[in-house]
């Protein structure tokens, strides 16, 4: 019988409707997987007993014939979203053994579709990171290694336990977030799918926030199928959060092989970098010829305000983040440390629970908000932000309907080994990122190829507000050109 764990999701569904197997069996399989696996950090929470239980529910309610767009479907769940009664600390010490009282929007409705919970991913402390180094459980290791290397490598961030878990067969798919590029950097970095969507496609109730105005809830998959089948169990309008949009959800996966042909992809020439590694811009190349040949037609566009999308994102950011994250007090909930006075007690309590770059971008944030600094900072980067969605809206009313660019500046990384001295040189990771979320637009991340070192690396495709289908026609283009990768050798087990 074919390792259950090494299905993707779209055939694991299928096998579970013809009842060749069982959710019991899968999600067995899938816990004895992590067992073995957890050299890779992927998991910070394994939920046995919750997942044998749901598994065994979804299996009663598939004999009936109504188990749910997910019946019977193991999920790993990023340490950002809340789960009633399971631990939920963001990767951080300051929520201590926090165990909330509700579920969030995103995994309620994952839940009430038939899903079952494996445990809580890994990801970088408060989703601030692009390498999921900054989590308080220590580093994930991405299951892909360079050709003849035993180095550990980084899976990406912030999500970057749901990419490992995802690449290395240890769930079916996963539960992200991406406010810089958190859910499509790791995908690219591991070898697989994933889909930031439009700002208030999926609800943000009860995900730890960062910045609220970025934050975006969205899954990673094996496939571009896998994606989109997640994607419409996640999405939908929640009036819990002021920011979710009331429009229907569509069938995404009937979006999955329509033709993509007589389609306009911009090609905006500010991604063209100096320093570029030849591989990327060979890549895009080969890309570019996939949509192509599948009839697309690709047109040259220009997004001018690409060049300041990174220093405005990490105004915007930590500022955000400098406001959200003083609710952590050490008062109402999670870590206290002890002081002589209430300031004392509140200075003792945030130093040791937030790491380092979590306090970095409190400060940076606290700074850029501050009286003096306002105008010349904050306000500043809100105008740019605003002439980035220009730019994007200028190519769409030309007719693109959509853009292709490299997903990241390179391959993954060795842990430890950027950022140690210039932050500054962790941050560049977000380059082709960080555009999608303050437009607010859907991006997706699709694997295309390998660089030097057989390390796999993906194209992202950006499309316009809430027409995620697209994406998911055109990625399935690109996906069926370059195929499936998957990390050559199981060194973990």
């Amino acid at each position: 019988m074919t390792d259950l764990t090494s299905l993707t999701l779209a055939e694991a569904r299928d096998a579970l409707a013809k009842k060749t197997i069982t959710s019991a069996e899968l999600t067995d399989a899938h816990l004895a997987a992590m067992e073995k696996a957890r050299v890779l950090n992927a998991y910070v929470l394994e939920t046995p007993e919750q997942a044998r239980a749901m598994a065994k529910d979804a299996d009663a309610k598939l004999a009936k014939g109504d188990g749910g767009p997910l019946g019977g479907i193991p999920l790993g769940i990023k340490d950002l979203f809340a789960t009633k009664g399971v631990r939920t600390t963001a990767c951080s010490n300051i929520l201590g053994d926090f165990k909330p009282q509700y579920e969030s929007t995103v995994t309620a409705q994952l839940w009430r579709d038939g899903a079952v919970m494996l445990g809580k991913l890994n990801n970088d402390e408060f989703a601030m990171g692009s390498s999921n180094e900054t989590s308080c459980f220590g580093p994930v290791t991405n299951p892909w290694r360079r050709n003849g290397s035993d180095a550990k490598l980084v899976p990406g961030g912030s999500s970057g336990g749901s990419a490992s878990a995802v690449a290395a067969n240890l769930c079916l798919g996963a539960t992200a977030t991406d406010t810089g590029g958190s859910i499509r950097q790791p995908a690219s970095f591991a070898g697989i799918v994933g889909l930031k969507p439009t700002y208030g496609r999926c609800s943000r109730w009860g995900i730890v926030a960062f910045a609220s105005s970025l934050d975006q809830a969205g899954p990673i998959g094996k496939t571009v199928r896998d994606t989109a089948i997640l994607m419409r169990s996640m999405a939908g309008h929640d009036p819990k959060d002021t920011t979710s949009v009331d429009l229907p959800v569509p069938d995404y996966e009937k979006a999955l092989g329509k033709s993509v042909k007589g389609m306009k992809i911009g090609i905006p020439k500010e991604y063209r970098l100096d320093g570029m590694p030849d591989e990327i811009e060979k890549l895009w190349k080969q890309g570019i010829d996939w949509l192509k040949a599948a009839g697309a037609e690709m047109i040259d566009v220009s997004l001018p305000h690409t060049k300041y999308a990174l220093p405005a994102y990490y105004i915007v950011a930590p500022a955000e983040a400098s406001s959200n994250l003083a609710r952590y007090d050490g008062v109402r909930y999670g870590k206290r440390v002890s002081g002589r006075n209430i300031i004392e007690m509140y200075e003792n309590t945030r130093a040791e629970g937030f790491g380092a770059e979590v306090r970095r971008r409190i400060m940076i944030g606290t700074y850029v908000l501050s009286a003096g600094y306002y105008d010349a900072y904050y306000l500043r980067a809100q105008k740019v932000r605003t002439l980035i969605k220009k730019d994007f809206e200028d190519c769409f009313a030309q007719g693109v309907q959509a853009l292709l660019t490299p997903a990241t500046p390179s391959a993954a990384f060795a842990i430890g080994e950027k950022g140690n001295a210039d932050p500054v040189e962790m941050y560049l990771n977000d380059i082709f990122t960080v555009t999608v979320n303050m437009a607010g637009l859907p991006g997706i991340a699709v694997p295309a190829g390998t660089d030097g070192q057989g390390l796999p690396l993906g194209l992202q495709l950006i499309g316009r507000p809430f027409e995620e289908e697209t994406l998911f026609s055109l990625g399935e283009v690109i996906e069926q050109a370059a195929g499936r990768f998957t990390p050559p050798a199981k060194w973990w087990v």
